[in-house]
């Protein structure tokens, strides 16, 4: 048995035109420690590195950090390199172990340590069965195909994918929300990390929506953020299963919605990241750009400020400023940008199915504007 902890050496190419690496999903290199460890068990000893075939053709290496063989069992192991991705599973050990399994039954998953179970209706795996999405489970029996027809095995083996402290760093994620329990999702579509492609969030934000129509919600609530969350879960008494983690994302949430409806939804956020909703934005991240001033002072406008109290707020640094400006005079600046901002999620939905209302909340958790259809 070796345990060295080494990462893959499997090129985590960078991204042309910026100096970002890409990395491979936990769905990839479950499938790479599958291909060694069931080489092993059909006697062609580990491969190191090990290739598997990603769903786009490319063929990466990685290196082996474990490798394990005893009675009627072999077992492997591969570092994940989430390349320049803030990936919470970064340098996890993901662990494949492979047993000979019934004739004619195929390739067969289970959940070792670490690894979750789910539990809820919704999500691309049913309830009871091990999290292990169909891509990597694709990619898995192509990798148990491949080394049978190589080293003279069979294709029917049990695969247990297990992740040390995989439940400790579930913890990190929205798992146990959806219902995946015990531990760590096998993810991955293209099995390729994008670093910042937000791909995986947008991801969990449409699953989290189809966990809460399977449980026959009528109403959720998506986010901006954890105050927000609580605040709108306190307005309406929300239950966990309920609420979407949205974060600046605004559109990949409605734009699913709008597809997968629910009778009503609720969008909460902070002033600022509402006034850009109510400016027609989607996507809500700074990088995207800040709060429109002029808009805010126009606002203001529109809801009788004197011409001085406009022309402070063109002045004003940020949307925070702005709000207080509005305080002051007791104009109501936050009920205002609600409701521009409802108009935009009516636009986006499109669906007169489906009711919808803006909470915006304050950095105290405090409810200081709304709106509802």
């Amino acid at each position: 048995m070796s345990d060295s902890g080494k990462p893959s050496h499997s090129k985590s190419d960078a991204i042309p035109g910026t100096a970002l690496r890409r990395g491979w999903t936990t769905g990839t290199c479950a499938a790479a420690a599958c291909r060694a460890a069931a080489q092993a068990l059909f006697g062609g000893g580990f491969p190191d590195p090990v290739a598997v075939t990603l769903p786009g053709g490319m063929r990466p290496s990685f290196a082996l950090a474990l490798e394990e063989i005893g009675h009627g069992f072999a077992r492997a192991g591969v570092v994940k390199d989430a390349g320049d991705d803030p990936d919470v599973t970064h340098g996890a050990l993901i662990v494949a172990t492979v047993s000979r399994g019934a004739p004619g039954s195929g390739v067969t998953f289970s959940a070792g340590a670490g690894v979750g179970t789910v539990t809820r209706a919704g999500l691309p795996i049913p309830p009871s069965e091990p999290a292990i999405n169909p891509v990597p489970r694709a990619m898995i029996r192509e990798a148990a195909r491949e080394a049978a027809e190589l080293f003279g095995g069979t294709e029917d083996i049990a695969v247990e994918i297990s992740i040390p402290g995989g439940e400790k760093i579930a913890e990190r994620t929205l798992n146990a929300r959806l219902g995946v329990i015990g531990g760590l999702s096998i993810l991955g579509t293209t099995g390729i990390v994008v670093p910042y492609s937000c791909v995986a969030w947008i991801d969990t934000i449409h699953r989290g929506i189809d966990v809460a129509r399977a449980a026959g919600l009528t109403h959720i609530a998506g986010a901006a953020g954890a105050t927000s969350e609580a605040a709108a879960a306190r307005e309406y008494g929300l239950p966990e299963i309920a609420l979407v983690d949205m974060g600046n994302f605004a559109g990949g949430m409605l734009k699913y919605l709008k597809t997968h409806p629910v009778p009503r939804v609720t969008v909460a956020g902070g002033f600022a990241k509402m006034s850009k909703l109510a400016g027609g934005r989607l996507d809500l991240h700074s990088k995207r750009g800040l709060a429109d001033i002029p808009a805010l002072a126009g606002w203001l406008a529109g809801l009788g400020a004197d011409e001085a109290l406009v022309q402070a707020a063109r002045q004003a640094k940020t949307a925070q400023e702005v709000l207080a400006l509005a305080g002051q005079a007791k104009l109501p600046l936050a009920d205002c940008v609600a409701r521009l901002a409802l108009q935009e999620v009516r636009k986006v939905l499109n669906n007169p199915g489906i009711e919808a209302d803006i909470l915006i909340v304050s950095r105290d958790g405090r409810i200081i504007g709304r709106a509802r259809a």
